[in-house]
């Protein structure tokens, strides 16, 4: 094979891992029910998404790995933000494929007892979410979803900065709040 060949190869090997990474459902798209064990501050229960959204819209946020540095920096931006998160009636949730001994640990160290972390080992919710990473399937990627109260997505969000994470779904939350105070 000649280096010309194998430069494009590896291009167009690139680009298709990068399109799949940024796979994600889409704004108006049905969000997919789903329960799963969950934690905040140490607690273990059963995390319900179309029970949370009848009490308003969810910030659902994929995150690779519990305890690494980029998570847990987003898991500190989270809690921090969750109050706010709250006044304007959303209900924030991480979720990692980590087992739910893990995250106990994780919602009280890294989450500040702030707000909830769901597990999904199997990675079935993250795959239903379009959330894998292209590198590890059974890994999430980083993504956060808006979810209103009508079961759509609002808002998406894909990137490796942590904090936009935080301050790209508070905005949307914000948004759609408005919106419906219209």
């Amino acid at each position: 094979m000649t280096l010309s060949r194998v430069l494009k190869t590896a291009a167009a090997l690139a680009l298709l891992c990068a399109a799949q990474a940024q796979a994600a459902l889409q704004v108006g798209d049905a969000a997919p029910a789903f329960t799963t064990p969950a934690a905040v501050a140490g607690k273990p229960f059963t995390f319900d998404l179309a029970a949370t959204l009848k009490k308003g819209p969810v910030v659902l946020y994929f995150f690779p790995k519990a305890f690494t540095q980029g998570c847990t920096l987003e898991a500190h931006a989270f809690a921090e933000a969750t109050p706010r998160f709250a006044a304007l009636g959303a209900t924030v949730v991480g979720m990692s494929h980590d087992d739910i001994a893990t995250l106990q640990r994780f919602s009280t160290e890294a989450c500040r007892d702030q707000f909830a972390v769901a597990s999904d080992p199997q990675a079935q919710t993250i795959r239903a979410y379009d959330a894998a990473a292209a590198a590890n399937p059974a890994r999430a990627d980083r993504i956060s979803y808006v979810i209103g109260q009508d079961g759509k997505v609002k808002f998406v969000h894909i990137g490796s900065d942590p904090e936009a994470h935080v301050a790209q779904t508070r905005a949307a939350v914000e948004k759609l709040q408005a919106a419906a105070r219209k």
